[in-house]
């Protein structure tokens, strides 16, 4: 039998699967980051619209539809003042595609050299620098691509430093990741550290990846990118539909970068994927394009939704940095807490899922109704009790 490669065997299932797995059906999820609301309906009908019309019965481009491209262009001028031309965007099949050509593309594996020198080094693979905790696709799929995953430890406010950012930074470091809001904690980062990340990828000369997937879900400050602070082509960013416009299911996100970035990082793409899928594209499309207001609805329902999580966990003594945008809440719990819950029919994820940092912490989510939240806090509460 043929042995299974060293990169795939080095990652395993995600934990936050194991617990849904472990769960009762009919537990209280709250640890999928899903939001309850529908796709607005413009998208919906957008889509059925191309599926009718035929549009949607062959690839697109690449890259993406053009006028899709140009709807996220826009996008960015309208919300950032950032001109970026459409053909340095590639529409992805989520975000998660997108980190995956970002890292696949920039990050070589052991034994790396320059291009044009055929010597070996000594290098295990180069270093891929990221929040611990943090999303877990993170250090999988730097696995995956043979690199080396280098954690890096948060501030008590669980936003990451750009000086522990800095100081790790070595001549094996290829990227550097910065995710603002935050899965799994819901820290934004400020500014003045924006500015920094982006000086910190011009003077290193080390790519910043910024995974802005939650960016519109802001409850305090305001969401900047370190695209709009840099002076090279080093940062590159990952945004999505699945969280703004509640549509996880359509598998349609996005990378933007400097046109030599995006023509490597296309290289990946066009064949592990070819194009997104075209419905999603159109849907997405129109999303991006129609009015805003559902997603001001929704943001103001998830923070109604953080204050009640909070005032609830604050009762209960669990310590809780406040989440400043997201939908996620990560309180330091007991020894045992995470369990109790689960048996209780709660479904909330163990820090340890996100890195080796998150132990002490549990991820809930607060992208479901009130009235399962409430419930869901009466049986943390009796968890609470039990394990203390």
């Amino acid at each position: 039998m043929t042995d299974f490669s060293k990169r795939v065997e080095s990652v395993s299932i995600s934990g936050i699967r194991e617990v849904f797995e472990a769960a009762g059906e009919d537990a209280i999820n709250l640890g999928l980051g899903q939001p309850d609301f529908p796709t607005p309906t413009r998208a919906r009908e957008a889509a059925i619209d191309a599926i009718e019309s035929g549009a949607v019965d062959g690839y697109t481009q690449n890259k993406g539809t053009r006028e899709l491209r140009e709807a996220i262009s826009e996008k960015y001028d309208r919300d950032y003042s950032l001109t970026i031309d459409p053909s340095n965007i590639i529409a992805t099949s989520g975000g998660s595609e997108a980190l995956h050509l970002a890292i696949e593309a920039h990050v070589d594996s052991a034994g790396h050299g320059p291009a044009d020198d055929r010597t070996q080094s000594d290098s295990p693979g180069q270093e891929v620098l990221f929040p611990d905790p943090g999303f877990v696709s993170y250090d999988a799929l730097t696995r995956i691509a043979g690199g080396v995953p280098k954690p890096l430890e948060l501030r008590e406010d669980l936003t990451l430093d750009p000086a522990v950012v800095e100081e790790a930074i070595t001549d094996d470091t290829a990227v550097f990741v910065v995710n603002s809001p935050a899965n799994p904690t819901g820290a934004v980062q400020s500014e003045e550290d924006m500015r920094e990340f982006a000086r910190i990828a011009d003077e290193h000369d080390v790519l910043c990846i910024s995974d802005e997937v939650y960016e519109h879900i802001v409850f305090e400050g305001e969401h900047r990118s370190p695209l709009e602070f840099t002076e090279s082509d080093n940062v590159v960013v990952v945004s999505a539909c699945s969280k703004t416009y509640s549509m996880t299911g359509w598998r349609l996100g996005w990378i933007t970068g400097s046109n030599e970035r995006i023509e490597r990082m296309l290289r990946v793409h066009q064949y592990a994927q070819a194009c997104a899928s075209a419905p999603a594209q159109y849907a997405a499309e129109a999303a991006l394009s129609g009015p805003q207001e559902d997603v001001e609805r929704m943001v103001r329902a998830f923070e109604e939704r953080r204050d009640l999580v909070l005032d609830g966990l604050s009762e209960m003594g669990l310590e809780t940095p406040t989440p400043q945008g997201a939908f996620y809440a990560m309180p330091k719990v007991p020894e045992g807490w995470v369990e109790e819950v689960i048996e209780r029919g709660v479904i909330v994820v163990p820090g340890k899922a996100f890195g080796e940092r998150g132990s002490g912490y549990a991820r809930i989510s607060y992208a479901t109704g009130i009235e399962e939240l409430e419930e869901a806090l009466d049986i943390m509460r009796e968890a609470t009790r039990a394990v203390r």
